[in-house]
């Protein structure tokens, strides 16, 4: 395991860099992590190249809502948030993520669908038929801070897993950067 270097943390954990801060929050400790090491299930959740929504939605068997806790919009393009994805019916977190989606890459109704923070940004592109590919360009393990220890509604502060995604268009356009945090199955 290779601990970030404190030059790293910001540039690869963006936009969780960025909204943590704005938020008045440190960022949790974390290191990336090869993906032969990640354990099960999260290896089966993390390490490929689909979209976060539809993988967690098969793996727990119910549609998935989102919860916006935070959102900056600087200008007509950059648009972050932070983000619970939750299961329909019993509300459980099944992913914390913070993400910056590129509204430019979206036409409409899509950029309007995104605005609307209704639907997770997976649902609306598989919606869509926007052609896009998911990659993944580091594995994470993160330690669990008080913040997002709350947000799981853990009584301890286990290891977590996760990933930095970068979502592109056909075109090689980038449509999102994420971060996306797993919570203990």
């Amino acid at each position: 395991m290779i601990t970030l270097p404190a030059t790293t943390d910001a540039e690869l954990l963006e936009p969780l860099t960025e909204l943590h801060a704005r938020a008045g929050r440190p960022l949790p400790r974390a290191s990336i992590i090869e993906p032969q090491a990640i354990p099960e299930p999260y290896r089966t959740l993390l390490v490929h190249e689909r979209d976060m929504t539809r993988t967690l939605e098969q793996f727990h068997r119910h549609p998935i809502h989102l919860e916006v806790l935070k959102r900056l919009q600087d200008g007509p393009d950059a648009y972050r948030r932070e983000v619970v994805l939750r299961l329909d019916g019993s509300n459980q977190p099944v992913e914390f993520g913070a993400i910056q989606i590129h509204l430019r890459q979206f036409p409409e109704p899509w950029r309007t669908q995104v605005l609307e923070e209704r639907l997770p940004l997976g649902a609306i592109l598989n919606a869509s038929h926007i052609n896009y590919t998911s990659r993944p360009r580091a594995y994470l393990r993160f330690e669990c801070d008080d913040f997002i220890r709350e947000l799981f509604g853990l009584d301890s502060n286990p290891s977590l897993y996760g990933r930095r995604n970068t979502l592109r268009n056909a075109a090689g356009a980038s449509l999102a950067e994420i971060i996306e945090i797993l919570p203990p199955t």
